[in-house]
């Protein structure tokens, strides 16, 4: 079950319910999640890939999370996609995005 995998990977990955912070075994377990097609996984692993958390930062593959994500209809993703382009100087596909969810 993708959400259960999700759940579990973001239990590893702050150190929730007794388990050790364990962010390897956490992207595992969303990677998982996202072959499964769990939207919360991409969008986690958009996060976390774009701006580096805890790994080293890949925004292509951020960004790729989070087009998976919004393809899906994941707001916040779309979001998330409209502000990488915006600081890239590409407003209007920012706006783009934006309008998206709006």
């Amino acid at each position: 079950d993708a959400d259960a995998i999700y759940h579990l990977g973001n239990k590893y990955e702050y150190g929730y319910l007794g388990l050790p912070k364990d962010v390897t075994r956490a992207i595992e377990l969303m990677a998982e999640a996202a072959e499964l097609e769990s939207v919360e996984a991409h969008y986690n692993l958009g996060v976390t890939y774009y701006y580096g958390d805890d790994v080293e930062e890949d925004k292509p593959r951020g960004i790729r999370h989070w087009q998976e994500a919004s393809m899906k209809g994941h707001v916040l993703s779309r979001h998330f996609l409209g502000v990488a382009e915006y600081n890239q100087g590409n407003r209007e596909l920012a706006v783009q995005h934006f309008m998206t969810f709006a």
